[in-house]
């Protein structure tokens, strides 16, 4: 499948997971709790009253080498905004991806996905427990603190 077939198809619509393709087409679910869902709404609105400039979004769309994946929060600035407006999936990351681990996840996608956004143009990418702990990422491997949003927390 490609990225416009899985949004089109009513089947896929409303269902409590989340989507991706592999690098084959093939469709891979992740079920996230209500957990997640808090922890990614805590994050987008933290990042949001950080009044950065350009865009927040939740599960933000990245065409990647290994198929579509998907940031459960994404922060694009302006001139990233300037460049793909609204296209799905979007060719490169967003300056920012984050990714909360659900319990489904294995340490190996999680580390996975990290390379895959910072191949297609993250400059960082958290990477956010169900405790809240985060771990930032950047092309020169784990950093101590976020470059973009020094003095981030949660909640």
């Amino acid at each position: 499948m490609i990225w416009q077939e899985v949004i089109d198809n009513p089947l896929l619509d409303n269902l409590p997971f989340k989507i991706e393709l592999n690098k084959y087409g093939q469709i891979l679910m992740s079920p996230a709790s209500n957990k997640h869902g808090i922890i990614q709404i805590e994050v987008a609105l933290a990042l949001a009253g950080k009044k950065m400039g350009g865009r927040v979004i939740s599960e933000c769309s990245i065409e990647t080498s290994e198929g579509v994946k998907v940031a459960d929060i994404a922060w694009t600035s302006d001139e990233f905004m300037q460049r793909h407006g609204d296209t799905t999936p979007y060719p490169q990351a967003p300056e920012l991806c984050v990714e909360i681990v659900s319990p489904s996840n294995t340490g190996a996608e999680i580390s996975n996905k990290v390379d895959l956004y910072l191949a297609q143009g993250a400059k960082e990418v958290w990477i956010i427990t169900e405790d809240r702990k985060i771990t930032f990422y950047a092309h020169g491997g784990e950093i101590r603190n976020s470059e973009l949003v020094p003095d981030f927390q949660i909640g």
